[in-house]
């Protein structure tokens, strides 16, 4: 297995994460926009934990008519999708001591602070250089310690990221084209005896998601279903594990 780099941000964000470091990230991103902090509880009982994010105050702020215009791109990493909380319960009981964990879509960075929580090394990566920021000072905010990070922009896999002994990604399927490229960015991060885990409520690209594995060389070897009630929302959300096809 090929390790990730000691330091995986790419130089332009990590340009923009020392700036807002030097002025405090929770400020800088009161100045950007109304953000808020949230503290979130995920996982069974006996592995429970309460993180507290900071988060913009309403995602629907942050979207901006020229990255729609480029590539369609909306802020979704910058609210807490039920998926992301399931998955983080589900990191929680994992056993993360000496292992590698690749989170793809950090968003805010609560699966990747939940990682991080169960003893896991983790690279954080995200399309939005303001989710990377995000991500990072709420692990540290939590844990006292940073993960990696990475820019990474899924059409454009970097061939030196290297590969991990855990994948994760909570609801990446929402647009078609995200079957077939979720799919191949998993299978050239994951080791060869490692597993991903997909967290997805039933999203658009999902049935297709499935069908292409074998194409990639990955199998589905069980599939989780964990519902999720809060409020009005009320979803079941599917925890797929895959793995290099044997």
């Amino acid at each position: 297995m090929s390790e990730p780099t000691s330091e995986a941000t790419a130089p332009a964000a990590e340009r923009d994460l020392a700036a807002l470091q030097g002025e405090g990230l929770d400020g800088a991103f009161a100045r950007k926009w109304s953000t808020t902090f949230e503290s979130i509880t995920v996982g069974a009982p006996e592995h429970a934990r309460t993180f507290t994010l900071l988060k913009p105050s309403n995602a629907d702020h942050l979207i901006s008519e020229a990255d729609y215009v480029m590539d369609e791109r909306l802020p979704y990493w910058a609210d807490l999708w039920p998926s992301a909380r399931v998955l983080a319960g589900a990191l929680l009981a994992l056993r993360g001591e000496g292992r590698t964990l690749l989170e793809m879509g950090c968003g805010l960075g609560l699966d990747t602070t939940a990682a991080m929580a169960a003893g896991f090394d983790v690279t954080a990566t995200d399309y939005y250089e303001d989710a990377i920021h995000m991500a990072r000072g709420n692990a540290a905010r939590n844990l006292g310690h940073e993960p990696h990070v990475r820019m990474v922009n899924w059409r454009h896999w970097p061939a030196d990221l290297g590969t991990f002994d855990v994948v994760i990604a909570a609801d990446v399927l929402y647009e078609k084209e995200y079957a077939s490229l979720v799919g191949a960015c998993l299978a050239r991060a994951l080791a060869p005896t490692g597993v991903a885990i997909v967290a997805d409520p039933g999203r658009l690209a999902l049935p297709a998601f499935r069908d292409h594995l074998p194409e990639v060389g990955l199998e589905l070897i069980r599939t989780d279903v964990v519902p999720f009630e809060e409020g009005a929302v009320k979803q079941s959300v599917q925890l797929l594990h895959l793995q290099h096809a044997r």
